[in-house]
């Protein structure tokens, strides 16, 4: 982190985030530079150097950094996630992406679990993820299919409704138990080596992809099939691959979302994924701020090293301020929400915000009558670019306002 701008960590924050930079730097940078030689199938093969990392990130129990407490999770708060995702992004995007999406079908299972009281999702899915230090569950999150990308995502678009754009990974209940047949494409992230998926499949076809169903699925079922680990030009520490599901039966207990709930579950995970995608890639600005001024350093051109001249200096503060300014965006000072959640306590409770003049001029219904349309400065700006924290409390307005419609649809369920 740039020590030199306040970050609104607490102490305790600040030192989980520093302990993960430096195990970022002894650990995730030199594996990820390690793999990036290898051939795909190379990096995950027994022995190789991922499963060093994957080891070492759960045996300090970051793993369950985002489960709750009461299974034995740390449920860190959002904005000390936001620190250790960046810190992980500094290091290598590619296995940060991979230790991140590992835990996201137990997180989204221990959220149900909460919501209906199911105790077996607890005992047979949550707790041993927890539990584990050794890295034997590992998940993925299986949405995108050969014919269908963005298509899964477009939550409030008429084409999410119309039957043809249905997707081809379907599920059907069969007695107490789901049956899983289709296919999930190349990019699934841990897709060859996942233990777990957090399957997004088709229940009802007539309702295009707003039909859809959230599963959570072991990956060692009987039908279950793999593709072969797919070859990048970058990331490639990050294993990607298919998935094919052939008859699968899943317990129907394990059905985390049903139609009607998709779109919220949908948009939650959608919200929560974006935000951790941004945060590395913040990270990932960072290490390269760093690397270009190192070299600014060193260069030495016209009797001077670069960094001394003009163009140069005017370039490295853009690349400094440019992730500073993502990290704002992102929300990782946590005075943010407390405006915001000041802001809609004011709107619920029927209030407006108290008129006044600005620079001594009115504002339009005030008893000084109408004032003149005022262009929007700097600051103005500032205001509007101002976003909430993604997860927990401080979700962005989508995946909030989705938070609370899927726990009253679990509650009435």
């Amino acid at each position: 982190m740039y020590t030199e701008i306040p970050s609104g960590l607490s102490s305790e924050q600040a030192a989980i985030c520093s302990e993960v930079h430096r195990f970022g730097a002894e650990v995730l940078r030199p594996a990820s530079l390690r793999l990036d030689r290898l051939r795909a199938e190379e990096v995950v093969a027994k022995g190789s150097p991922l499963w060093d990392v994957f080891r070492a990130w759960y045996g300090l129990g970051n793993h369950a950094a985002s489960l709750p407490e009461c299974y034995g999770g740390l449920e860190f708060d959002p904005a000390t996630q936001h620190g250790v995702f960046e810190e992980m992004g500094w290091a290598a995007a590619d296995l940060a992406i991979s230790l991140g999406v590992s835990s996201l079908p137990f997180q989204m299972t221990a959220l149900v679990a909460q919501m209906t009281d199911n105790q077996a999702l607890v005992d047979e899915i949550v707790v041993p993820f927890v539990e584990d230090r050794d890295a034997r569950h590992i998940g993925c999150w299986a949405i995108t299919e050969p014919g269908h990308g963005s298509d899964t995502l477009g939550v409030g678009r008429s084409e999410f409704r119309d039957p043809k754009a249905a997707g081809s990974c379907q599920v059907r209940r069969d007695g107490s138990d789901l049956i899983v047949t289709g296919q999930k494409s190349a990019w699934v992230s841990n897709g060859t080596i996942a233990t777990h998926a957090l399957l997004f499949a088709t229940m009802e076809a007539g309702r295009g992809m707003a039909g859809g169903a959230v599963i959570v699925v072991p990956l060692d079922l009987p039908g279950v099939k793999r593709g072969a680990a797919l070859e990048k030009h970058g990331q490639r520490a990050l294993n990607q691959g298919e998935i094919f599901f052939d008859g699968v039966r899943v317990p129907g207990h394990y059905l985390l979302a049903d139609p009607d709930m998709y779109p919220v579950a949908l948009e939650m995970t959608l919200s929560q994924a974006n935000t951790g995608m941004g945060v590395i890639f913040t990270g990932l600005a960072r290490a390269a701020f760093e690397e270009a001024l190192s070299y600014a350093r060193e260069r030495v051109q016209g009797g001077k090293p670069i960094a001394e001249h003009q163009l140069v200096q005017s370039k490295l503060a853009s690349g400094h301020d440019r992730p500073v300014g993502a990290r704002g965006c992102g929300g990782a000072r946590p005075r943010h929400h407390r405006q915001g959640q000041l802001h809609g306590d004011r709107v619920r409770r029927g209030e407006r915000r108290r008129p006044g003049p600005r620079g001594g001029r009115p504002r339009p219904g005030d008893p000084g009558g109408e004032a003149a349309p005022r262009r929007p400065g700097v600051a103005d700006r500032g205001r509007r670019q101002r976003v909430p924290r993604l997860g927990g409390r401080a979700a962005d307005r989508r995946g909030l306002c989705a938070l609370r419609r899927l726990g009253r649809c679990a509650r009435t369920s």
